[in-house]
């Protein structure tokens, strides 16, 4: 593919108090997102997941590669094997492989090594990160940054749930390897997360000290 530029399809030419206006309203909606441990059963249709997994692939990404793959699961004996395969390695976690450190900033969350949302949820969505592409003859070529793009990608993925009056729990159980036998992906792709995704029972809760954000003070500096 060659270069050859085009007008640019889509302009948001709003004025500064429209813009003002979105910006706020955006901020609002994102302010209601929870992480949520608690999943009614209440099924969600793959249409929804589908449109949200389409809003993430038009994220931004090094030189446009989109090194991305999202594996999205309802199967309830599928979702019953990785609960096995993570509760396994969130143990080994739990009795001594995170360290004090790490164990003490989780005590406000108040997480263990049980995962039955994992389970409970209507649809996990494993994220998949392609560290290198291949081409039609089967040669190797190499994907840039892809850390970074994967990382946009899960950000627009989280953004489009919410947006679409879903709950989420984002889980990295560590090594990932097991998903690739699982879901039958290839081994230049590495699971990097797992997201559960429904609806909050109606008694769901969240720990106080996520409730706790930087201040912008704290996240913004200001060069003008």
């Amino acid at each position: 593919m060659t270069f050859e530029p085009l007008p640019l399809p889509d302009r948001a030419d709003y004025s500064d108090d429209r813009a003002a206006a979105e910006a706020g309203e955006f901020f609002a909606r994102m302010k209601t997102r929870h992480t949520v441990r608690h999943f009614d059963e209440r099924p969600v249709p793959h249409g929804i997941i589908a449109d949200c997994v389409a809003a993430a692939g038009r994220a931004p990404s090094g030189a446009n590669q989109q090194p991305w793959h999202f594996a999205a699961i309802a199967a309830p004996h599928l979702k019953a094997e990785i609960r096995k395969a993570a509760e396994a390695e969130e143990k080994a976690f739990y009795e001594g492989g995170a360290g004090d450190a790490w164990l003490k900033a989780l005590e406000p969350i108040g997480t263990d090594a049980s995962k039955p949302h994992l389970e409970r949820a209507p649809w996990l969505i494993v994220v998949f990160a392609q560290r290198w592409g291949v081409a039609d003859d089967g040669a190797r070529y190499k994907h840039y940054y892809v850390p970074e793009s994967v990382g946009i990608a899960t950000g627009f993925l989280l953004c489009a749930l919410h947006h679409a009056g879903l709950s989420t729990l984002t889980h990295t159980p560590n090594p990932m390897g097991f998903l690739n036998d699982l879901l039958g992906r290839p081994p230049q792709e590495k699971p990097v997360m797992i997201i559960a995704v429904g609806h909050p029972t109606a008694d769901a809760t969240v720990p106080r000290a996520a409730k706790w954000k930087k201040p912008l003070d704290d996240i913004l500096s200001v060069h003008a």
